[in-house]
């Protein structure tokens, strides 16, 4: 029966969002348990892709993306893959009604990787537009359950959230993305003498896309509120964690935010959504 292929699909998509990503998968544990499913659908076709360009070093990448994109097409047409995680993730396209652009701007992004490795402001933005900006509308079509007033309302904090997630990403990896894989995202930042007016410059603009997300989180219904809080929580704490560090430390090592550090942030966020502060 394809319902159980289903299951095992949404399955593979869970376990790869647990396994990448600690702080996504809290936030998902706290959304409405209807929703767990078609949210980890997203992440996991979201990181197959990224896993081919930030991982797959002896492949041919390319050939890979490219394979990808007519892969999903494909399931999004048939209604079904028998790749897993593309099978769970055209499920959520169709039930959600997630619009092939948000799709296909992602993928151009993930494809972006693999040719420039500097940006300007423009290929900056156009970047963070695909690798983050559409993941969270796509999320957003969930959790508002095609409500299509409410989303355009509540569009310009989703990605304004999803941009700000990248971007605390972008400070936190700087060492990795430069070293390993020869990349700088930040425009008109040289890494080679990395600056701390340039990293406060920067963390403010990360500060300013956190506020004006914000409101759209208190604006977002209870299936998703807590979840989506509490991933916000984490990430702006890890901002805040990096802004106290000199710029020669944001480039030599990683920063992590512990799970003590974590389980006190849960709580906090968890407490203020029972006493609706949020």
């Amino acid at each position: 029966m394809k319902s159980i292929f289903d299951e095992v699909s949404f399955l593979s998509s869970k376990l790869i969002t647990r396994r990448y990503s600690t702080s996504f998968s809290l936030g998902i544990y706290f959304l409405h348990r209807e929703i767990h499913n078609p949210i980890y659908s997203i992440y996991g076709f979201v990181r197959l892709a990224d896993e081919i360009v930030d991982s797959f070093h002896d492949f041919d990448k390319k050939a890979m993306l490219s394979k990808i994109r007519q892969d999903v097409q494909e399931a999004i047409e048939q209604k079904i893959s028998i790749n897993p995680i593309l099978n769970a993730f055209q499920k959520t396209v169709h039930d959600y009604q997630i619009e092939w652009e948000l799709i296909d701007t992602f993928l151009n992004s993930m494809e972006a990787d693999l040719t420039e490795d500097i940006h300007d402001v423009a290929s900056f933005e156009k970047y963070v537009l695909g690798s983050a900006e559409v993941v969270g509308l796509m999320c957003l079509r969930v959790f508002l359950a095609n409500d299509g007033d409410m989303y355009q309302r509540l569009k310009p904090s989703a990605m304004k959230l999803g941009s700000a997630f990248q971007k605390v990403n972008f400070l936190r990896d700087l060492k990795a993305d430069y070293q390993a894989l020869g990349r700088s995202y930040f425009p008109g930042i040289d890494l080679n003498s990395f600056q701390d007016e340039e990293k406060a410059k920067i963390e403010k603009s990360i500060a300013q896309d956190f506020e004006e997300a914000y409101e759209g989180i208190k604006q977002l219904p209870s299936n998703s509120k807590l979840g989506v809080y509490i991933a916000y929580i984490y990430f702006k704490h890890l901002l805040i964690k990096i802004s106290k560090l000199p710029a020669h430390q944001v480039m030599s090592r990683r920063v992590r935010i512990s799970n003590g550090r974590k389980l006190q942030l849960m709580v906090n966020s968890i407490f203020k959504y029972q006493m609706k502060i949020i």
